[in-house]
């Protein structure tokens, strides 16, 4: 026992310093290269969901577009829903490149337009949901529903009543995506008018 310490420790009197520094660095850096390629093989991405005829005939039976409109929805879901990550899934960075042409920059309408599309409130769209949302944009929509879904994307703070900070933030937000140039003047005078109008009590307070 006595004699293997003793050759250990006479071997270890053979490395330097800054030698056994290294091997303690490398040990370190082997640990942490390996620890972080474990999180790749633990955060798997789960099956993407596959989609029967079944399934787009039922879709179809709950939303007015028909079993080839459903179909034609689910390739653009497909393409829309890969552009980032490929599950099957559309992520608000997604709607943006789509949309925005970069998934990095913020606009309070389209993160409005996402909200309403995720139903399920889990920061991610299913197909399901995409043909649901879209289905307010059918020709057939009634008006009712339509003025529904514009209320609901201007209330903001989801109170039930439209107020006029919440319309200033809105319109903000589409002139910047539209490049218009708009005095505070002008822009006042369009959030007077929406107040003054004569259906303005149905429109902002719902």
């Amino acid at each position: 026992m006595d004699s293997t310490r003793s050759s250990l420790e006479k071997s270890s009197s053979y490395f330097s310093p800054s030698e056994r520094l290294c091997a303690v660095l490398k040990g370190i850096i082997e640990t942490v290269i390996f620890n972080f390629l474990g999180c790749f093989n633990f955060h798997r991405l789960p099956p993407k969901p596959h989609y029967s005829f079944n399934d787009l005939d039922r879709i179809a039976s709950t939303t007015l577009f028909s079993v080839n409109e459903v179909e034609a929805l689910l390739d653009l879901f497909k393409k829309l829903s890969s552009s980032i990550v490929d599950d099957g899934l559309l992520h608000r960075e997604e709607l943006r490149l789509a949309l925005l042409r970069t998934p990095a920059s913020k606009n309070l309408f389209l993160d409005r337009i996402f909200d309403l599309f995720d139903e399920k409130k889990n920061g991610a769209v299913d197909f399901e949901e995409f043909a649901h949302a879209l289905n307010i944009f059918h020709p057939r929509a009634s008006l009712e529903d339509k003025i529904d879904f514009a209320f609901r994307l201007y209330d903001l703070r989801e109170t039930g009543y439209i107020e006029r900070e919440e319309v200033r933030q809105m319109l903000n937000a589409i002139i910047l995506e539209s490049d218009l140039q708009l005095s505070e003047e002008y822009l006042e005078a369009i959030i007077d008018k929406g107040y003054h109008h004569s259906i303005s009590e149905f429109y902002f307070q719902h």
